[in-house]
């Protein structure tokens, strides 16, 4: 049977009450000597804290729950680390859910609401939603994170969202698509194919606005849009049906400015190489393609990827600042940095680490 606490209180010689002070952190703390004593105790008989108890001793419980969409994914990986860091200085632990595999109705709406309930029923102290944010929130998810921020929660979004009083990482989405676009056009380019992702995401949304607004300042239009979802696999088939539509072969005139494939993503990007290859297809001499986030696998793959630079860590860690910290400002902005690499033709700029 495990050791209770009132066992603790008697080998130490110590009231209940004094007991439960020094092990579940309450504010009244009793005289070290006594504190010391009740610990000692403690360690002796194998006294493992109820969370619970030291919950509502403290009137917190030092976790944080996280939601990402595919932990395999490198974009959520390298932000989950990012909150993990900051929640490790901070003395926090954090709960991580993954929305990939659908919930009760196989969707990823109903697996983010699932995560977020059995967040707040373990009390955390915030809940970071590091998914893109849909077009419309799901009205029950709305009303739960309201009623949670009501009752003291802190609720941090990667990108706009309609949550009321959330806190919000507004993320340069359609100011690097566009960055990014001028870049490619600036090389002399005039044909392109935008892989958009899904479109009920936000993050797709903005980037392919951007995309789109780069090409009409130079009185282009990209030659097809192609949907799919945010994976590799969604990437390749997307691909395919762009390269089949617009009868991209071998041997095309050199004399014309070869076929740029913009992804909203990086890991999209992949999977169109992966296709293009498997056409027969060189790359950049044949197809050129261009992805978004720089994920910190890009280093593995050859030609390098042409992307647009998003601190992904940093992304995470200031998350978690606005988690963490009651009295933050409700808003934190990122940007990032174009990098032409070898995919979308010679690399020009190249950082540490590229």
């Amino acid at each position: 049977m495990p050791v209770n606490l009132t066992e603790v209180a008697r080998h130490a010689g110590v009231s209940l009450a004094t007991a439960s002070r020094v092990l579940n952190g309450s504010a009244r703390s009793p005289a070290p000597d006594i504190s010391e004593r009740v610990r000692a105790s403690a360690e002796e008989l194998g006294y493992v804290a109820n969370a619970q108890a030291q919950a509502l001793a403290r009137s917190t419980t030092g976790l944080v729950g996280l939601v990402v969409h595919d932990i395999a994914d490198p974009y959520f990986s390298a932000i989950a680390h990012g909150v993990q860091e900051m929640a490790l200085q901070s003395r926090r632990q954090v709960l991580l859910a993954g929305t990939d595999l659908g919930g009760e109705d196989g969707t990823p709406r109903s697996a983010e609401l699932a995560a977020v309930k059995a967040f707040i029923s373990y009390r955390t102290d915030a809940i970071i939603l590091a998914t893109s944010r849909f077009l419309e929130e799901d009205p029950l998810l709305a009303k739960s994170l309201e009623r949670y921020i009501k009752n003291g929660g802190r609720v941090v979004t990667l990108g706009t969202t309609s949550i009321p009083d959330a806190r919000v990482v507004t993320i340069g989405n359609f100011d690097g698509a566009r960055e990014l676009a001028a870049a490619l056009l600036a090389r002399g380019l005039t044909r392109f194919a935008i892989l958009s992702g899904p479109h009920e995401r936000n993050t797709a949304r903005s980037r392919v606005a951007g995309f789109m607004s780069a090409l009409a300042a130079s009185s282009l239009e990209p030659l097809a849009v192609v949907p799919g979802p945010f994976t590799s696999r969604g990437g390749f088939d997307a691909t395919i049906e762009c390269l089949d539509t617009l009868k991209i072969t071998s041997g095309q005139d050199e004399a014309e400015s070869p076929l740029c494939i913009l992804a909203a993503n990086d890991v999209m990007a992949l999977g169109a190489m992966t296709a293009i290859r498997s056409r027969g297809l060189r790359i950049p001499d044949d197809v050129q393609v261009a992805g978004f986030d720089d994920i910190p696998t890009l280093r593995d793959h050859s030609p390098g990827l042409s992307t647009y630079r998003l601190p992904l860590e940093e992304i995470g860690r200031l998350a978690a600042g606005l988690a963490l910290d009651p009295d933050a400002q409700p808003l934190a902005t990122v940007t990032g940095t174009v990098m032409l690499r070898e995919s979308a033709g010679q690399p020009t700029f190249v950082a540490d680490g590229a």
